[in-house]
């Protein structure tokens, strides 16, 4: 099914990304907003991550969605359905993160690719797609996404180890700068961030006093199914859900009749910590 605009998948091609504004409506995502805030498992499962600066950057990963409210923003027809469309092949869920960028204490994220880190795991193709869900507003001030345009037909760039994170080359990088428009991705709640594996990305350390936490969603395609195990599962078949389960799981995460909590899938926090430099 169709859900993006001939406009869109343009865009896409050309720039690397595309914003879908108002993707969730406000119900939608105050929900979500209200679900990970209060949710003691997600937090207890954060791990941080030094920006080289001496900030931490704190995040929860899981690899299978599973049926709470978090599976259903990975698995609705709305966000599946249009990385389908952008990839033009069957995907499945590679790994979802709840990003924790705290007002006044959270870090910054170097310039990098996520093909940088996943060529690692046995993928031959960039062929992903990573979808950034505004959980709170993202603004310059609270270290929204910064992305340059275009940069996904670069190729992959070598990645090296800053401070705990892996970042891109910054010579390349650099360069990159001079001949590509550099964009801050500002975002209302409910707004989502579509951008391809080798778009070049970073986010600056939140200096606000506005928490700035987001969920990214990760597909690859079935046609790139990884040649070896890796801490990411290889082909699973994506059971989407109709777009309004999103409300009805979220509206009973509140009325005590499903357990909406994170689904942390079958590695455990400790070898989760170790490989996140590679997630």
């Amino acid at each position: 099914m169709n859900v993006l605009t001939e406009a869109q998948v343009k865009d896409f091609n050309r720039d690397g990304f595309i914003i879908v504004r108002g993707n969730f409506s406000a119900e939608e995502i105050s929900l979500l907003a209200r679900a990970s805030k209060e949710d003691k498992a997600l937090d207890q499962a954060a791990i941080a991550r030094d920006d080289g600066q001496g900030h931490p950057v704190r995040l929860s990963a899981w690899n299978h969605p599973g049926d709470g409210i978090y599976g259903m923003f990975a698995r609705c027809r709305r966000i599946v359905d249009a990385v389908e469309q952008l990839l033009e092949d069957e995907v499945y869920h590679y790994h979802s993160k709840m990003i924790l960028k705290d007002a006044r204490t959270g870090g910054a994220w170097a310039w990098h690719q996520d093909y940088g880190y996943w060529y690692q795991n046995g993928c031959l193709y960039p062929d992903f797609i990573s979808v950034s869900t505004a959980v709170d507003r993202a603004t310059k001030l609270n270290g929204c996404m910064q992305v340059l345009t275009g940069s996904h037909k670069l190729g992959r760039v070598n990645h090296n180890l800053s401070g705990e994170q892996a970042g891109a080359d910054l010579e390349r990088v650099n360069e990159a700068k001079k001949r590509l428009p550099l964009v801050h991705c500002e975002m209302e709640p409910g707004d989502s961030l579509y951008f391809h594996a080798n778009l070049l990305h970073c986010s600056a350390a939140n200096e606000s006093e506005h928490p700035r936490w987001s969920l990214i969603s990760c597909y690859n395609t079935k046609h790139n199914d990884p040649y070896k195990e890796s801490h990411h599962p290889r082909y699973t078949p994506l059971g989407k859900v109709d777009d309004r389960e999103v409300l009805r799981v979220a509206r009973e995460r509140f009325q005590g009749n499903r357990d909406g909590g994170v689904v942390f899938g079958t590695f455990n926090t400790d070898r989760s910590a170790q490989s996140l430099k590679s997630s």
